[in-house]
């Protein structure tokens, strides 16, 4: 399955609570993402909570926006990428 690094922005910050209503928030996202064989990995987000930098498994780019679509998350940006192990060369 292709990986992917999606870029978002949020400009008034990305609040997700540290509780319940927070974790309902990421599991939702995660059921519908999978309606479309997305499955996301991890994400980055900047100090100031406006850029998130998530990877992101997925058949097709078209999958992740769909997804994206169906949970109403911004994209700004989708890029394939592979691992690069900087101790693949000791």
């Amino acid at each position: 399955m292709p990986r992917y690094i999606v870029e978002r922005t949020f400009p008034s910050g990305l609040h997700i609570p540290c509780n319940s209503d927070g974790a309902g928030a990421c599991l939702n996202v995660v059921d519908q993402n999978a309606q479309g064989s997305v499955t996301w990995v991890q994400s980055f987000v900047s100090m100031d909570k406006q850029k998130t930098f998530c990877v992101y498994d997925a058949p097709t780019p078209s999958a992740i926006e769909a997804a994206a679509d169906r949970t109403g998350l911004p994209v700004d940006s989708i890029t394939e990428i592979r691992v690069l192990d900087p101790y693949f060369y000791y």
